[in-house]
């Protein structure tokens, strides 16, 4: 039987406590009186009221119902009864007070934190009062930032009343212990929250402010770009000459011209086309490569003698070559070089009598689509033209894909110069060359370009940009600068689109630049 077992073999008046099977044991002497039999000795015992662990023994009559006794030879009763534990709940209240402190630790350290948090955002309120200090420096009609926490003020009293209750636990003692913890864990449990909901409150707060920062940055570049391009539109500079460089670096480029679509069709997305760029030279020869369809082999060209005559699509060449590879092809003094097919060598073909005059490899490129433009295949070998001369644009094991520039010996192929940059040529999606410099996109959409870096092979130097340029389908598949005009020539998907330069003037110069120095290949 669960319980404490009681003996009461005596009625002495006496009052002892003993241990009986590891548990409290109460033990209550009182003489038996004349019983009249074994069973009704014990009910008719009677002893002066005491009290036991501040139980009285009149509660612990109660609980002994009739039980059976016996008379020993000494004359007295003895008789057995067993009383509940939940009489006497000490263990209960053991616990109690175990889980008070405990719940006391817990609160004080949840308190460290609070104090934590509140000087974290004291040091916040700081900060965003400096940032509203120089924003209205900067601009005197933009708004403070507001920041007001009324969450801060609710968990200070939150706060102030879990002490009170904390108080309240340590005077009332353990009696009423369980009540109290448990508005202290609710008000302990709302602090928390509000907490949250303020460190919510500032992160919201603190991005707002950024955001409306980041607004007013672009709204100041804006209005810079466009006082520069009103000045630039009151005190126009005279157009540059055929074949200058007397500017200082791009400076923008204007909105597509779409000419027409090529000669082939529209199935063939792929290939080149542009204007002879030779400086000083008389000639208006415009030419049209279409690759085939697989967007790789280079078979067929058209010439013609003038603009309107390409529009027209009249008074034209037509010459078959077959052996070009990609649409890194290029016309430079009558002449159209490219990469041979399925091989590293670079190629020279007379556009007078269309034969093959000079063909050598380029030491160290890369071919077979190991490092082309993104989205362009087979642009392993890129060549270009400019007031500068003829270029060609190419990546190497050496470089890790990096994107090389060379200057090559129109005559004979030979590579007189190579720059090293540090952009990987399988991100860019095109590049060209005007006035020695090189220019590098990339594709922000499938309707915009960027022009976001240059390097300067005079200088050894690299320059970032952001030179924004409009696209009329997704691919820029060939471009051509022309030093003549100062025009990109654009194969876009299979549309022939153009674009106008315009150029800073030479007093501005290019942005500050990064130091790069030249490598042999």
């Amino acid at each position: 039987m669960d319980g404490r077992r009681m003996e009461y073999p005596a009625c002495s008046g006496s009052l002892g406590l003993g241990k009986h099977r590891g548990k409290e044991q109460l033990l209550r002497h009182f003489r038996a009186g004349s019983a009249s039999s074994p069973a009704s000795c014990c009910l008719k015992a009677h002893c002066a009221p005491t009290y036991i662990l501040n139980v009285p023994v009149t509660i612990i009559l109660q609980v002994v119902r009739r039980v059976p006794g016996s008379i020993e030879k000494d004359g007295l009763c003895y008789c057995v009864v067993y009383l509940p534990n939940n009489i006497i709940p000490l263990k209960q209240l053991e616990q109690l007070q175990d889980a008070a402190e405990e719940l006391l630790s817990k609160y004080e350290q949840e308190l460290f934190r609070v104090n934590e948090y509140a000087r974290t955002i004291e040091d916040n309120d700081n900060q965003i009062l400096e940032v509203n200090g120089a924003l209205k420096a900067r601009n005197p009609i933009f708004p403070a930032v507001s920041y007001e926490s009324p969450a801060f003020n609710l968990l200070r009293l939150e706060l102030e009343g879990a002490q009170e209750l904390v108080a309240q636990l340590k005077a009332k003692g353990r009696l009423r212990a369980g009540d109290i913890l448990y508005q202290l864990q609710s008000q302990v449990a709302n602090a928390s929250l509000t907490l949250k909901l303020l460190a919510d409150s500032d992160q919201r707060s603190f991005r707002a402010l950024r955001q409306e920062v980041d607004v007013l940055q672009s709204r100041i570049n804006e209005c810079e770009r466009e006082k520069e391009q009103e000045e630039t539109s009151r005190n126009p500079d005279k157009p540059l000459p055929p074949g200058s460089c007397a500017h200082g670096g791009l400076q923008k480029v204007s909105r597509p011209i779409v000419v027409q679509l090529n000669w082939r069709g529209f199935s063939y997305k792929a290939g080149a086309w542009g204007r002879d760029s030779a400086p000083n030279s008389s000639s208006s020869l415009y030419w049209v490569a279409p690759l085939r369809t697989d967007g790789r082999y280079f078979d067929y060209y058209r010439l013609y003698k003038s603009y309107d005559d390409l529009v027209l699509l009249k008074n034209y060449e037509q010459r078959k070559m077959g052996f070009g590879d990609g649409s890194g092809n290029t016309v430079y003094k009558n002449s159209m070089y490219f990469n041979y097919y399925g091989t590293g060598e670079i190629a020279k073909v007379d556009l007078s009598s269309n034969s093959l005059v000079l063909r050598r490899p380029l030491p160290g490129a890369t071919y077979n689509n190991r490092f082309s433009y993104a989205g362009v295949p087979w642009k392993d070998i890129d060549f270009a033209s400019d007031e500068k001369g003829l270029w060609v644009l190419y990546a190497t094991e050496e470089s890790k894909g990096n994107l090389v520039v060379s200057r090559l010996n129109p005559s004979t192929l030979d590579v007189e110069e190579t720059w090293r940059t540090s952009q990987y040529k399988p991100a860019l999606s095109g590049a060209f060359m005007a006035c020695g410099v090189l220019y590098a996109l990339r594709s922000l959409s499938t309707r915009q370009e960027e022009i976001f870096y240059a390097f300067d092979t005079a200088t050894g130097k690299e320059h970032h940009l952001s030179i924004l340029l409009d696209k009329m389908l997704e691919t820029l598949q060939g471009i051509n600068y022309c030093s003549l005009d100062h025009k990109l020539y654009v194969y876009n998907d299979g549309y022939l689109v153009n674009y106008d330069l315009s150029f800073l003037p030479l007093k501005h110069g290019l942005p500050t630049p990064l130091a790069k120095k030249p490598y042999e290949a």
